[in-house]
Order: C-alpha cells, then sequence, then structure tokens
C-alpha cells in the first residue's frame, strides 16, 4: 500500500529529502493517482526550499481550516477530541506503530503512515471509510483556496470505499471543560489528552450528534 505512504510524504513540511525524492514518489503512484497530485508535485519540483516551505507553514499552519489534525474538524475542543486521540493512539500501538512524542495521532501524514502498514488494502479502506469524511472537507476548504495540496485529498477520497458526506461546524471549546476533563497542558493552559472514560472506545471520526443519528437511522 505505497500509495498512502506517498501521499502522507507529499503533506509533510518540505525538506530537501522530499524534494529529492520526488520523482521516486512520482513513480510509486498509479496514473489516475499521480495525475491527481500532477499540479503539487510540479509545483515542490520547480519552485525554491524557502518558498515551498513558507507557502506550508501559512497553508496549514495559520490556516484552522486545512488544519492537519483530523479531531479538530470534528470535535473542536471538546471531550470528545481527548477521547478520540486516546483510541486513536490504542489503535496505532495495537498494529505495532511508534509514534514520535511531539506528534498527535489524529495528523493525517501520520495516520496515512498507518494505513500504509496495515496488513490488506480492505483494513486501510476501513480506517480510510471511516476518517474520508473529515479529509474530504479539508480537501474541500483547500480547493476553495486554491490550494495545490486539495490534489492529495482528491486523491484520498477516491481511495475510500465509502463516499465522503458533509461535515458540521466542530464544537465551541468550552476551556473549564476541558482543563477539567484532561488537566493543563505544558503551558499551563491547553488540555492534554487523557481518557474521559475506562477501557477501549470506537474511533470517533463524526460529531457525537452526527454519529448518534446515522446509528439510528442504520
Amino acid at each position: 500500500m505505497q500509495h498512502y505512504q506517498i501521499l502522507s510524504a507529499l503533506l509533510t513540511y518540505p525538506e530537501p529529502d522530499l524534494v529529492a525524492a520526488l520523482p521516486e514518489l512520482e513513480a510509486g503512484l498509479t496514473v489516475p493517482m499521480r495525475a491527481r497530485v500532477a499540479s503539487l508535485l510540479a509545483h515542490l519540483a520547480e519552485n525554491d526550499l524557502i518558498t515551498l516551505q513558507q507557502e506550508y507553514v501559512q497553508t496549514f499552519d495559520r490556516t484552522p481550516s486545512h488544519s492537519l489534525h483530523l479531531f479538530e474538524h470534528i470535535h473542536g475542543e471538546s471531550r470528545d477530541r481527548g477521547q478520540a486521540m486516546v483510541d486513536l493512539m490504542e489503535e496505532y500501538k495495537k498494529h505495532g506503530l511508534e509514534m514520535c512524542p511531539d506528534e498527535l495521532p489524529d495528523y493525517v501524514p501520520l495516520f496515512l503512515e498507518f494505513l500504509s502498514q496495515l496488513d490488506s488494502e480492505e483494513a486501510a479502506g476501513r480506517l480510510l471509510g471511516d476518517a474520508v469524511h473529515v479529509l474530504a472537507h479539508i480537501g474541500r476548504k483547500l480547493a476553495a483556496n486554491g490550494s495545490i495540496y486539495a490534489g492529495v485529498f482528491d486523491a484520498l477520497e477516491s481511495l475510500s470505499p465509502v463516499q465522503a458526506e458533509e461535515l458540521s461546524e466542530p464544537p465551541v471549546k468550552d476551556m473549564d471543560e476541558a482543563l477539567e476533563t484532561f488537566g493543563p497542558g505544558v503551558d499551563g493552559v491547553e488540555p492534554l489528552l487523557k481518557p474521559a472514560s475506562n477501557g477501549p472506545q470506537p474511533i470517533n471520526f463524526y460529531p457525537q450528534g452526527t454519529h448518534r443519528a446515522a446509528r439510528a437511522a442504520a
């Protein structure tokens, strides 16, 4: 499942190693997949590194609607986000994926790296199908702002066995509730990730109300 690994690499902060590997990354994609990310591949190859890095920071770090953290788009800073993070970390551990200490589990490149390490395309497809609604949401925001990175999310949507649905806006953060649930962060303000309940839970890629409605309709 090399395509997930390649798409993961294309969403990382541009470094010399990434630019040097572009021909190899392009060669590893199918023709339809290559067509979806052709503009990004060309842009990365044709522009200087400083420009690429500035564009990346502006696109993903300074534009919240383009955030590469999946659960920001679903749960905002509600307590559901913390539990979803914990559940996803447990899923990674179960499959032997080691995270760096400074990584959050819902970071899209990390999630795609995880999919690339699963035993089968079917297993990867199940998790991609759960997350595709969020990925497509990010892709639509990028496309609306004319970002060349939108093609990566278009490619991911094409791989999904599930058709993406529209997302509602995430809940507004209730800081008092977040601090009570997750505890203060290293800066004394932001909540850390602590389980809100005991035992493993299904990974929640939906706002809580939407998820309940979907289950009721099933």
